[in-house]
């Protein structure tokens, strides 16, 4: 059986653009493949964050995975700082990657320029080869990516050849997966820029967790294009977002949706677009409230899925530290 392994950050909550580029294709992936779903905490350490926040998060964010469909029965879902062995064999690979792939990689480019303070944390740049670390553990041959992270795993993928050329059969090098029907979805006040959990703006981020209401109001203050016709295209990228969007939740091509709401005013438009995420996002929410103060229950599946995850990781480990040479 194939393996497969991925991650989300457990900060500020699950939006719409984590869930239609990413998180809707777990239920169908833990199907087809022994499953290993993270909470990435370490990850979310880059930039500050608040304790207690980051600790509600993350056990808010695994009732939000079970609200989406994915089953502790089939996958193990687990938090990415409670396994032994993630900063370890980041270590171990960290000693053979060259400071100049970490410096070259456009994600680190881009959050350094971005950084408060010109304050550049070392976690940054080290970043890609902790998500190497995540991936190589556990043997993974599938990796879900979307583009942003198409470099990253290209990195994980030089790392295990790397280390087999010196130790032979250590690593399983992983290939991409990239899941059908996942959109790309922009900003709704931005629709240049991804959404983003950090965005300050936050009519432009739609949640998993937002009322019917809200999501209503959000899309339909939704940034457009001067015009009135109903098309994606490069020069209109509020239509185009919203359309991506669209097709994202009702599986329809982007075509033809053109086609049906091509005569539709952007008012029109943007009804529809609403009451289709009002349909799909209201049953995860309702189980996610469900959910959401059984904290007891959450730990559980966190804890089951933490003792099947360790004992993949711990092979993987003690192959390693026996072929680099360490008593």
């Amino acid at each position: 059986m194939s393996v497969l392994v991925t991650g989300l950050q457990p900060t500020a909550g699950i939006h719409l653009g984590n869930y239609l580029g990413a998180v809707r294709s777990w239920p169908l992936l833990q199907q087809r493949a022994e499953s290993f779903f993270f909470l990435a905490d370490l990850h979310a350490l880059t930039v500050p964050q608040d304790p207690k926040q980051l600790r509600d998060n993350t056990l808010d964010c695994v009732a939000m995975l079970l609200g989406c469909g994915v089953d502790p029965e089939r996958a193990h879902i687990f938090v990415q700082s409670q396994l032994r062995g993630h900063t370890e064999l980041a270590w171990f690979l960290g000693c053979r990657t060259s400071l100049g792939q970490l410096e070259r990689m456009t994600q680190f480019k881009d959050k350094a320029a971005k950084q408060k303070d010109d304050f550049v944390g070392a976690g940054l740049l080290y970043y890609p080869v902790l998500m190497a670390a995540d991936i190589l553990l556990y043997g993974a041959n599938l990796v879900p990516v979307g583009e942003d992270q198409r470099q990253h795993l290209e990195l994980t993928r030089d790392l295990a050849v790397r280390f087999n050329g010196s130790y032979p059969g250590t690593f399983v090098v992983p290939e991409a997966f990239y899941p059908e029907n996942c959109a790309r979805v922009m900003s709704l006040q931005n629709p240049t820029v991804k959404m983003s959990k950090s965005d300050p703006n936050r009519a432009g981020v739609l949640f998993l967790s937002d009322s019917d209401g809200t999501i209503r109001k959000k899309i339909r203050s939704a940034v457009t294009d001067s015009g009135r016709e109903l098309r994606a295209d490069p020069t209109k990228p509020g239509i185009t977002n919203l359309l991506n969007i669209l097709s994202g939740l009702t599986g329809k091509p982007i075509a033809e949706l053109e086609r049906h709401y091509g005569g539709s005013s952007y008012g029109d438009f943007k009804g529809a677009v609403a009451e289709s995420a009002v349909a799909v996002l209201g049953p995860i929410r309702e189980k996610y409230f469900e959910l959401k103060g059984k904290s007891d229950f959450l730990r559980d599946v966190l804890a089951e899925g933490r003792n099947a995850a360790q004992a993949r990781a711990d092979g993987t480990l003690a192959i390693v530290r026996d072929r680099i040479g360490l008593l």
